[in-house]
């Protein structure tokens, strides 16, 4: 009698459960969850400075998160100049977006008209002077270019005029330029100009009838 009250007990205790006030299967298997939702400031503005031997923005690519956490990327091609003087900004504006297309006709003939180039002074002497404009120089001699090379380390253009003087050296530092000093010392029938720049160029001479003009690239 009782092998057979056991026998009838022995099921039971093989569905016992720690709490037996939830429905069966409502709390397996759940994972553990969390209302907390981790607060990511919202972006405004990032500014991405390029080096100084940048010239050409081939793509940019993007990494971002989705709403399931899953890592994803957006690839845009361009292939456009840029200056590497400016930075690169990156950003999010309703309000640029909401008074994009609203610009008058009159500004935006103002933004694309051309502007008149403004040569700057930056130094001289009395057989050569310098003018200077974003890249480009302008450099009034009569003197004959015998030769004209490129250093590094600084950056720089070195520039050889025929001429016998006696000035000495000259130093003259510019702020403000890309043509950051202007160097002149004095050799045995030439004298020699070094323009040190503030970053990585190539660059190109064109003879004009006032001197010579330098094209940085």
């Amino acid at each position: 009698m009782i092998r057979f009250f056991l026998a009838l007990l022995f099921p039971l205790f093989l569905f016992a459960r720690e709490n037996p006030f939830f429905p069966i299967d409502t709390t397996e298997n759940i994972p553990l969850t969390s209302n907390k939702v981790k607060k990511v400031p919202p972006l405004k503005r990032v500014a991405l400075i390029f080096p100084s031997t940048t010239r050409i923005l081939e793509n940019i690519t993007v990494e971002y998160k989705n709403l399931d956490g899953s890592i994803a990327t957006k690839k845009i091609q361009l292939h456009n100049a840029v200056d590497w003087h400016l930075p690169l900004f990156i950003s999010q504006s309703y309000y640029e977006l909401s008074t994009k297309g609203k610009q008058s006709v009159t500004a935006k003939k103002k933004k694309n008209a051309p502007k008149k180039a403004r040569y700057k002074k930056i130094a001289s002497l009395n057989f050569i002077t310098f003018y200077a404009y974003g890249k480009k120089l302008n450099v009034i001699t009569k003197d004959k270019l015998l030769r004209d090379f490129l250093l590094v380390k600084p950056h720089r253009i070195v520039c050889d005029f025929k001429r016998e003087t006696n000035i000495g050296s000259y130093v003259k530092s510019i702020k403000h330029s890309l043509f950051k000093k202007i160097k002149v010392g004095t050799h045995k029938g030439y004298y020699r100009v070094v323009i040190e720049l503030d970053g990585y160029y190539q660059y190109k001479i064109k003879k004009t009838s006032s001197g010579y003009f330098f094209t940085l690239l």
